[in-house]
């Protein structure tokens, strides 16, 4: 190798380790390519939680925190968690950090999971979640949730679930169908037909007959 040919290597790996010591660039190189970062929570403050990476001050928003809403921000504080960076602004000394998209990521893969274990006809116990005009809501001790179609909830038509369910009821449920990772549940599927009152057939005794055929000639005249 030539000795101008070395130089520019290695003055192309002196760039690269300068670059890699900044920690702003770590910190977009960690957000481009959607690294997971182990992070400690190590303050609270309004409307988010802050934590620490590569030595700079990191933002969480409250609602990057978690799926669901967080009554007390102190809960998370010296908690560890994963995040990923979503934005980098240098010149604002600006960090914002997120762990609500690998929760994301880890709830969908744990349903799939789930669901994969199940399969058509399986019957559930469940507790109705809620009630849309199309349909309701149940859902199961392992967290998983399905839809009753209104069509499916009794025999009888009715124009909307809140005529035959109320938010909190237990149910059985019979699983009609699986596609996309969603349930489609029946609670008809699982009620015995009512059988239809049959036309009771009365059969005439011999001598009934004979009287019947006694009073339709007797005046016949021949």
């Amino acid at each position: 190798m030539s000795e101008e040919l070395l130089q520019e290597e290695t003055m192309a790996n002196y760039e690269e380790h300068f670059d890699d010591a900044n920690p702003w660039n770590l910190v977009q190189k960690y957000m481009d390519e959607k690294t997971v970062l182990p992070v400690k929570v190590e303050g609270i403050v309004n409307g988010g939680a802050i934590a620490m990476v590569e030595g700079l001050r990191g933002f969480i928003p409250a609602s990057r925190l978690s799926l669901s809403y967080i009554e007390d921000l102190e809960t998370f504080l010296l908690k560890d968690i994963e995040v990923r960076v979503i934005d980098v602004d240098q010149s604002n000394n600006r960090l914002v950090l997120s762990a609500r998209e690998i929760l994301k990521e880890k709830e969908k893969k744990e349903r799939e999971e789930k669901i994969a274990g199940l399969k058509v006809g399986t019957v559930l116990d469940g507790v109705v979640e809620s009630i849309q005009n199309y349909g309701a809501f149940i859902r199961f001790e392992d967290g998983l949730s399905g839809l009753v179609h209104v069509s499916q909830i009794c025999e009888k038509r009715i124009k909307t679930p809140a005529e035959a369910l109320s938010v909190g009821d237990t149910v059985t449920v019979k699983i009609i169908g699986i596609k996309d990772g969603k349930l489609s549940l029946s609670i008809k599927a699982l009620l015995e037909p009512k059988e239809e009152p049959q036309e009771k057939i009365v059969i005439p005794k011999s001598e009934e007959i004979g009287t019947n055929l006694g009073e339709l000639f007797k005046n016949l005249k021949l």
